[in-house]
């Protein structure tokens, strides 16, 4: 019997290729799978929002880690199973550090991405212009993100910091370091912040003991710093070709990279490989 009944699959990077499509080899993997009587999810930074143009190509895919942990989903009902928000004394401190540098605040809020409008428009001043089209289809754009919250206090599943430098990444991360805070380091100058102890890791233990699956019989895949987590927790860490190095050395194995066919690499030779 095989040892491994679900396997966990990041977004960007890794089940997206460089143009942000999910490749045919790997959407035919992934019904090999689950005719094979496996688990496939989505674990993810993005908001569902933020997926909806991908749901249909996944229909199979039925669970969804969204927001690094924060948020999980059964997408056949459009049920939440888990959330998790950060607390608001610590949104408030966020918000009150990252708003004089112009950094650009991004909320996640009830599987809806929230941000300015005006900030949205310049997002390649923050090094993340390739996303830019991905906000507009399926963002919810303010006059102003902060002044909404400030009126609606609505929750916070995870927010977003997307600075115009590094340095000014490094500047966030040591000014709220004293915060009940996840920190996660993505692209060149992002930073994830999710509610303490909340991760992808968190996000998978919750799904499994939610399926009753146990843990040891899963397989995570990433390539970037908010794959760490998920990757230490699941049965079989498996990088990218692509991955930063450190992700790499702590993976258990590394596959080809997301243009060449990684993530089908993963489900025939770890997931299928009787």
């Amino acid at each position: 019997m095989n040892r491994y009944d679900l396997i966990a699959f990041d977004m960007d990077g890794t089940l997206l290729d460089s143009n942000h499509q999910i490749t045919q080899d790997s959407l035919d993997a992934i019904d090999a799978a689950v005719n094979a009587g496996k688990t496939v999810i989505l674990s993810t930074g993005r908001s569902l929002s933020e997926l909806k143009d991908y749901r249909q190509m996944l229909k199979h895919v039925r669970y969804f880690i969204c927001e690094s942990g924060a948020l999980l989903v059964d997408t056949n009902t459009d049920q939440i199973i888990h959330s998790e928000q950060i607390e608001p004394s610590a949104v408030r401190e966020i918000i009150d550090t990252a708003s004089p540098e112009k950094a650009m605040i991004y909320i996640a809020s009830n599987g809806q991405n929230l941000a300015t409008r005006s900030y949205v428009m310049r997002m390649a001043d923050f090094c993340i212009g390739q996303y830019q089209d991905i906000f507009l289809q399926t963002g919810t754009l303010l006059d102003d993100v902060v002044a909404s919250y400030n009126k609606k206090h609505f929750p916070v599943e995870k927010l977003n910091l997307f600075s115009a430098t590094p340095e000014l990444r490094e500047y966030f991360v040591q000014a709220l370091s004293n915060l009940p805070l996840e920190m996660a380091r993505a692209e060149d100058t992002s930073l994830e912040l999710s509610p303490k102890n909340v991760s992808k890791g968190s996000g998978l233990l919750k799904l499994c003991q939610y399926l009753s699956i146990p843990v040891e019989h899963t397989i995570a895949v990433g390539d970037s710093d908010n794959d760490m987590e998920i990757l230490k927790t699941a049965g079989l860490s498996v990088a990218m070709g692509n991955a930063r190095p450190h992700i790499k050395e702590l993976s258990n194995v590394v596959v080809a990279d997301n243009d060449h066919g990684g993530c089908a690499e993963a489900i025939y030779e770890y997931l299928l490989n009787e």
